[in-house]
């Protein structure tokens, strides 16, 4: 069971300053997905079935593109792969840039190990050609099988080809306001951090128009400011503002994991919590008749007996006490001195914060 919490003091907590950059980006700048079919060749004997029609007639139509007309039923396809691939377009690409490209397997190829992928075109939501993607693909896992056994390590059928597309059109985003007006879009919408930020920019650049539309979104109007727009929004990114961090505990049940800040505080609260472990063993027995019989009867024969005992350990819970703007951090340490297993920690985390004593807010994974 992993315990892990992560602590700091009140005051560097709320006194910690960041870039804009860090914690806002400008609105129209994000990356867009880019998706293609396409064909694995060069498997050695762990591609796609032939019950894999989709498979089949996408070789068939490839050897046809080549001048080469072959039936359907003519293809074995096992040393060939139909894939799903996938790459992510930076904001800004130019003609020429590399990506890198992502191969799943669409059928029921067993692995990818060894394959090349074929020339394949890359579009994006909009229909639009944007990258071609080939080259050969390298497998973090690999699968051996046999007649009645086999042996897999990670996910054989999932690659990656590194810098293995190439951008063939520049990306259609561009900055929001064509010069004239920037937005700036908070990563997690807070309005104390759009509040400061609309500050901080009012500060640096007394000219410019700045307003805070909403939690999410600072708006910066260009009207009067110089026509060099990558030179200002490099100085908007660069300014540094007092990032206001949310009281939050970030609870994992799946892997036992506890994580707080440091200015998640405790109102005053008595905690006990007990544990009874019940312990049910069963033994069998096997009971045999006395004496010696020569062709005994059907009720003379060896019995199982089973013996079962049931044992209780319901110990005295131990009472915790807790001072008003204690830490989560100090809880802990007080649980943990009364042998409280992570699970346990957990379910008090739970019911303190059923209570109302908990600032801050609970999140459970």
């Amino acid at each position: 069971m992993l315990l892990l919490m992560a602590l700091g003091g009140i005051a560097s907590a709320n006194a910690a300053t960041v870039k804009v950059k860090d914690i806002a980006r400008v609105a129209g700048v994000r990356e867009n997905a880019l998706t293609g079919y396409g064909l694995v060749f060069g498997l050695s004997g762990s591609g796609d079935s032939q019950r894999n029609r989709a498979t089949v007639q996408s070789v068939a139509n490839t050897l046809r593109n080549f001048g080469v007309n072959v039936d359907d039923a003519d293809i074995a396809s096992r040393n060939v792969a139909a894939v799903i691939v996938t790459a992510k377009l930076p904001a800004f690409a130019e003609p020429g840039q590399l990506l890198d490209v992502q191969v799943s397997s669409s059928g029921d190829a067993r692995s990818l190990t060894g394959g090349t992928l074929m020339l394949t075109p890359l579009m994006g939501a909009d229909g639009r050609l944007y990258a071609m993607a080939q080259g050969a693909i390298s497998v973090g896992g690999y699968q051996f099988q046999g007649v009645t056994a086999s042996l897999q390590k990670n996910h054989p059928t999932v690659g990656w080809i590194p810098s293995g597309g190439s951008v063939e059109q520049a990306s259609p985003l561009q900055v929001a306001g064509h010069g004239r007006q920037l937005s700036i879009l908070l990563n997690e919408p807070d309005f104390t951090n759009a509040t400061r930020i609309a500050n901080a920019i009012r500060s640096a650049e007394p000219a410019l128009a700045v307003r805070a539309d909403h939690a999410g979104k600072v708006t910066v109007d260009f009207t009067a400011a110089p026509s060099d727009l990558v030179e200002r929004i490099s100085r908007l990114e660069n300014l540094t503002v007092v990032q206001d961090r949310p009281a939050r505990v970030v609870v994992n049940e799946r892997t036992g994991t506890v994580v707080a800040g440091g200015d998640v505080r405790l109102g005053k609260v008595g905690i006990s919590h007990a544990g009874l472990r019940v312990e049910i063993r069963t033994e069998y027995q096997v009971s045999q008749p006395d004496g010696i019989y020569y062709r005994p009867g059907q009720g003379i024969a060896s019995t199982v007996v089973p013996s079962t005992t049931i044992r209780a350990d319901d110990p005295e819970a131990p009472l915790v006490q807790v001072p008003e703007g204690a830490t989560v951090a100090e809880l802990i340490s007080a649980l943990r001195a009364v042998h409280l297993s992570t699970r346990d920690v957990i379910a008090v985390l739970q019911s303190i914060k059923a209570a109302g004593s908990l600032d801050g807010e609970l999140v459970i994974q």
